[in-house]
């Protein structure tokens, strides 16, 4: 445990970090599993955009690296395109 007060501050905002980067993460997640999962090629062009979305807002907060979110665009595309 930190005894010095500035120290105190990092551990709590490491701590509410930790908990957005994993919500991110978590979203992130679910988003691929749904367009795999989606069999109507509508749809998921319309979840395409949200995917891109959230891939956007996760580097902006600098949750992955934007190579990562490149990456993962081009396999949501590859994901929408095969259907």
């Amino acid at each position: 445990m930190p005894n010095i007060k500035s120290a105190k501050k990092r551990v709590k905002i490491a701590e509410m970090r930790r908990k957005r980067n994993k919500g991110i993460k978590t979203r992130l997640k679910n988003i691929t599993t749904i367009i795999k999962g989606e069999s109507d090629p509508e749809k998921a062009r319309e979840l395409l955009k949200v995917g891109y979305s959230l891939v956007d807002k996760a580097v902006k907060k600098g949750v992955i690296h934007k190579n990562k979110a490149i990456r993962k665009k081009s396999q949501f595309a590859r994901l929408v395109r095969e259907k």
